[in-house]
């Protein structure tokens, strides 16, 4: 477990910048400059130190502490120093053009005016600083080797960087007490399973229930339905792929909402086998926030990663596309519109949880979404989140009272919701969240969230070592989506996939099917039964404010 928890920090502490530079992402005309850094200087209240460029890269390539760096190398272990070097020379493989896309957004010019707070140039000027970093790290980027640390410090387009080392001290004191808290929730949960384990009955056999790792035995057929929703403000054009079973009656309907980037065809392999077992499948591609508004950012064409009205729009669309289906003749017969489940990942949890009834927090938007509040804070969803802002001064009712459960995978929840949103929440619902999800973390974003949520038929799971991106399947559409860096993806992206189809099916198919015999399999036990050492799982169905707050103080 302690091991889980150091590795979870060193990605946390890595991946914030990963977040920046490849979640979302043609160049403006930069251009290598003659002049890159030859010295870094570190200010430390009032003393101030420098060591030459030269001699940083001499120690990472080569392994050789000259006399200018062994002044400083003298204070560190040698545990210590092998981990500089390895920070030093750690490759990020991103797209340079993506790169440089998002930093040109208002998200990215929003963390690089973060980062040159620490960073700044000769010249102290925070305007110098803020170009002089994005054109680092564009130019960093385009090196075969992918961005390095050297690589930035190498491209930063000045004779000398400046650390402010008590500002840097003070970030990585934020982001360990983000880790501890973090940690310390995590093995709540952890211990929750275990308690909850115990009080499953002797008579329930795990061992004698069908393994639902395989798949169903229901064939099913794909169609890809074309929508068009003219309605005032909305202009959609909604390509939905459906999938259903070879079944002669009418049969519950499942929603797979995608998330931010992303399209159909990456939860393919969900929707197959949700339909092996008898459950028809919708899978919509949401225009204003696929994998096609993100190529429109990467050619220009976009200068934002997603519109406010995508937080309105998105359930809209599967309102709409419920209804449709409700009216469209070669469906006739063949699917129950009354017993609907969402599944949504990411933005598309965000949209399964107001179909379920959450509502926008414009209170806690506003108190959350200041500069001054978001500048002390490392959630990196939150940027997303505060766009909602802009929707302020309309009540927004997305609840959709077909849906009668839902999943919301890697959700963002806790400004755009808050607590007073998500008590909104009636219907059966299931959060999953991965320990090493730096987009939107586990804690501040499920964790928590999961304890405001006061409905009794609720759960939570946690997969140790999950990323934001774990459970998102490949795709054929490879020319329309933006590769990942594998720290991102994380180790086991099969095994997580595994962990989603044999859990949204007992849940979806005993709250949307109403099939008892599916909820055996809905409790901490059989969770613990199928975790793997590789990456554990863990469910748990309660855990309250007052006993996270306990855990987390500690």
């Amino acid at each position: 477990m302690n091991s889980l928890f150091g590795k979870w920090a060193s990605t946390l502490r890595k991946n914030w910048l990963l977040l920046l530079l490849s979640t979302v992402l043609p160049t403006f005309g930069l251009s290598y400059s003659a002049l890159t850094a030859q010295r870094i200087y570190a200010s430390y209240s009032t003393l101030e130190r420098s060591v030459s460029v030269t001699a940083l890269e001499n120690f990472a390539k080569n392994g050789v502490v000259d006399e200018e760096l062994a002044v400083y190398t003298q204070f560190l272990k040698p545990g210590q120093l092998q981990e500089l070097r390895r920070t030093l020379l750690s490759p990020i493989k991103v797209d340079p053009v993506a790169v440089s896309q998002f930093l040109y957004t208002p998200q990215g010019e929003f963390l690089l005016r973060r980062l040159t707070e620490v960073i700044r140039t000769e010249s102290r000027q925070p305007e110098a600083g803020f170009h002089a970093l994005r054109a680092a790290l564009i130019l960093a980027a385009k090196e075969p080797e992918g961005l390095t640390l050297l690589n930035l410090v190498r491209k930063y387009p000045n004779s000398s960087i400046h650390i402010d080392l008590t500002r840097t001290l003070g970030i990585a004191a934020e982001l360990q007490k983000m880790v501890n808290e973090t940690n310390r929730a995590v093995a709540a949960v952890f211990q929750k399973s275990i308690t909850e384990t115990a009080t499953i009955p002797a008579s329930l056999n795990l061992s004698q229930l069908p393994d639902l790792r395989r798949q169903g035995r229901f064939v099913a057929k794909k169609m890809q339905l074309k929508y068009f929703d003219g309605a005032p403000g909305r202009g959609r054009l909604l390509l939905t792929d459906i999938y259903l079973p070879n079944t002669r009656t009418k049969v519950p309907v499942i929603v797979i909402s995608h998330g931010l980037g992303t399209d159909s065809s990456n939860f393919q392999y969900l929707a197959n086998y949700l339909a092996s077992y008898g459950l028809a499948v919708v899978v919509p591609n949401h225009p204003g926030s696929d994998s096609k508004q993100l190529r429109s950012l990467l050619n220009g064409s976009a200068s934002e990663i997603a519109q406010p009205e995508e937080f309105y729009n998105r359930p809209l669309d599967v309102k709409y596309i419920l209804n449709q289906l409700e009216a469209d003749s070669r469906l006739k017969n063949r699917l129950n519109l009354q017993q609907v489940g969402v599944f949504g990942q990411s933005l598309g949890g965000y949209t399964a949880l107001a179909l379920a009834g959450a509502k926008i927090n414009f209170e806690q938007l506003n108190k959350d979404c200041n500069q001054q509040a978001l500048k002390q804070n490392w959630n990196m969803s939150l940027l997303l989140q505060c766009r909602a802002v802009d929707l302020y001064g309309k009540d927004y009712n997305l609840r959709d009272e077909r849906v009668k459960a839902v999943i919301a995978v890697n959700p963002i929840t806790s400004s755009i919701f808050g607590e007073t949103g998500l008590s909104k929440i009636k219907t059966p619902v299931m959060i999953v969240a991965g320990t090493d999800d730096t987009i939107a973390p586990a804690l501040y974003e499920q964790i928590q969230p999961f304890s405001w949520i006061n409905n009794s038929q609720k759960y939570l799971v946690l997969m140790a070592g999950g990323t934001h991106f774990s459970v998102i399947g490949e795709t054929k559409n490879r020319q329309n989506q933006v590769a990942l860096p594998s720290d991102l993806v994380g180790d086991n992206p099969t095994l997580a996939r595994r962990y989603i189809n044999t859990l949204s099916l007992p849940f979806l198919a005993t709250y949307v099917g109403r099939m008892s015999k599916y909820s055996p399999y809905l409790n901490a036990a059989y969770a613990r039964s199928i975790s793997s050492q590789t990456m554990g799982l863990s469910l748990i169905q309660s855990l309250t404010p007052t006993e996270l707050a306990r855990a987390t103080a500690k």
